[in-house]
């Protein structure tokens, strides 16, 4: 039971981050899982259904506050859904799996690290051509369902620093992003259903609290970045803990 508590709370200061710059989480969940043995079979399911509670109130919270542009988002999402859900009906080898996501966990760190400083932008933003968007969506979305990450972590970063859009507005199209994506890949792997663990109901709970104080806050806030900077180091070790062992 302790250690039920202990991720719970884990899980909610997890998603209380992430939701405030439009995210869900997920890599964060996968390293809490990852640092405390979780089996991979278990890993993925679980990540995906926390992620998806959490993407839609950052996706809900975000749109209210305006920041959310169609325009943006469909290119990227169309081609993603169908890939994510192919992704989550892939099931790698044990061994593959956690190597694979330990590098997610260490791109993600240097996402999280790297999301402290300022982009600077010397032009309005503008939307990527048709023929970028769809190929980028179709990779994020594969490698979303398959990991069991929503995908924001590599969309966001494109949209900031490609000057596709400014910071909130990443923040809005990515929350969505990895909604339809989390809820593609968690039906590719329905089979995975069974190997979530009984205790969802609590963590579905801290999460989906975490993530509204953190996507009401971060829809009008930026959140202070001491704290992303210790959330890299966390996902750092975590990701070189699943690649090592």
């Amino acid at each position: 039971m302790s250690e039920t508590l202990t991720i719970a709370l884990l899980f909610f200061a997890t998603a209380a981050l992430y939701s405030s710059v439009g995210h869900a989480g997920a890599s964060g969940y996968l390293a809490v899982m990852g640092l405390c043995g979780f089996a991979p079979l278990v890993m993925r399911p679980t990540a995906l259904a926390l992620n998806i509670i959490v993407a839609l109130v950052a996706t809900v919270r975000f749109h209210r506050a305006g920041h959310f542009v169609w325009a943006l988002f469909w290119p990227f999402a169309v081609v993603s859904i169908p890939a994510a859900f192919a992704g989550g009906a892939m099931t790698l080898p044990t061994r593959g799996y956690r190597i694979i996501v330990g590098l997610v966990l260490l791109y993600a760190a240097v996402w999280m690290f790297q999301s402290t400083r300022p982009v600077q932008t010397a032009a309005p933003p503008r939307p990527p051509a048709l023929w970028i968007a769809l190929p980028v969506g179709l990779v994020i979305g594969f490698l979303s369902g398959l990991t069991g990450v929503g995908g924001g972590i590599f969309l966001s970063p494109l949209l900031l620093y490609m000057g596709w859009a400014e910071t909130r507005v990443a923040s809005a199209v990515a929350a969505a992003f990895i909604l339809v994506n989390s809820v593609a890949g968690f039906v590719g792997n329905l089979g995975g259903i069974a190997q979530v663990p009984g205790s969802i109901p609590l963590w579905a709970t801290a999460v989906l609290v975490g993530g509204w104080i953190g996507a009401t806050y971060g829809s009008a806030h930026a959140p202070p970045p001491v704290l992303r900077r210790i959330l890299s180091v966390v996902l750092v070790i975590a990701g070189a803990k699943l690649i090592a062992f």
